[in-house]
């Protein structure tokens, strides 16, 4: 099976990572697309990869995993959306765009939806794998201990305090709580790490360094992967962001400033301030343990491990049955659509 790991943005690289393995463990041939503008952040240097779309189409792939929203419809290859997060309440998640053949879900919550809009558009499949970029919560969940003590241990600190919030303008609450976090900063058993994402305004990346630059127990980390960061940390301070879910899954408290999410089981304030009393009142009382299972059991009841290895078998199993697409209909506006995001061919 010829595969195509297919990255437009900086965050594919450790959702697709996990599939990647399973492809070397099974002997499967795979060339990785990177978007020329993230090539430099690409950090399997010495893995297979292009920034040429004439390339990849040339690779002739089997199957294509996407986790993002548009693939080119001219490339030969099973089009399998595999998604970048889990907030199933931010704009888009389930709008169906036509470009994928067959959409691997997370968990059930998910899977119900997609199910639904199969029957409504019945030009997809959709089948329940779990999500890849959280292998790692079965495989190594103490992967980090280690690093985590030392860090305790240098700073003088008990506590580990990740902020991760959105990037998104009308929803972040990074302009409003930089203020807390001088505040929080001022009880120094708490170590805080500040983990931004890639598409974060500029200048609010700038504020942030600045204050981690003169606050002692403050972190700035610029490293990609932010598993590592929720791995280690105690408790998350973030807004509508869907790594609010990523965390919840670790049973581990969260706070949230603002979230536009419909089914909040956590702490939500609507109001910018009291950082410090809601972090001290959720690691003493952790009033919604309980309800964090729930969204484990529906957003992603999956903890072997495995869920890169359900993709790429689904996939297999799928061409099996029912050949290789060499491409997929489009509409016009979308083909049109295809050719300004990746050129035509």
């Amino acid at each position: 099976m010829k595969t195509v790991l297919f990255c437009q943005n900086p965050y594919a690289f450790g959702i697709l990572k996990p599939i990647m393995e399973v492809l070397k463990e099974k002997n499967f041939s795979y060339l990785w697309f990177v978007r020329k503008t993230i090539q430099k952040q690409f950090p399997f240097q010495n893995e297979p990869f292009t920034s040429d779309m004439k390339e990849v189409k040339e690779f002739k792939s089997d199957v294509i995993f996407v986790p993002g929203n548009e693939v080119p419809y001219y490339l030969r290859g099973l089009k399998v959306q595999i998604f970048h997060g889990l907030a199933g309440e931010k704009k888009g998640h389930f709008r169906i765009r036509h470009y994928f053949d067959l959409y691997l879900t997370q968990g059930p919550y998910f899977t119900k939806k997609f199910l639904e809009l199969k029957q409504k558009f019945k030009n997809f499949e959709v089948l329940e794998t779990g999500w890849p970029k959280l292998d790692i919560y079965g495989e190594e969940l103490h992967k980090y201990n280690v690093i985590k003590k030392e860090l305790l241990l240098k700073f003088k600190a008990k506590i580990i305090v990740l902020y991760a919030p959105t990037f998104s303008p009308s929803l972040t609450s990074a302009s409003f709580l930089i203020e807390e976090f001088k505040e929080l900063s001022k009880n120094r058993k708490y170590l805080i790490l500040i983990k931004f994402h890639d598409l974060m305004a500029v200048e609010l990346i700038e504020e942030y360094k600045q204050l981690a630059k003169s606050t002692a127990n403050i972190i700035f980390e610029e490293e990609r992967n932010i598993i590592k960061f929720l791995l280690m940390a105690d408790i998350m301070v973030s807004d509508t962001s869907s790594v609010v879910y990523e965390f919840l899954l670790l049973n581990k408290p969260v706070i949230t400033f603002k979230s536009n999410s419909k089914n909040i089981l956590w702490d939500n304030s609507n109001e910018y301030k009291n950082l410090s009393s809601k972090i001290e009142s959720n690691l003493k009382a952790d009033n919604f343990k309980e309800k964090r299972l729930k969204i484990a059991q529906q957003y992603h009841p999956y903890n072997d491990g495995k869920s890169a290895l359900r993709m790429v078998e689904a996939s297999l199993k799928y061409i099996t049955k029912n050949g290789v697409p060499e491409k997929r209909k489009l509409s016009f506006l979308r083909k049109l659509k295809i050719h300004k995001i990746f050129g035509k061919y």
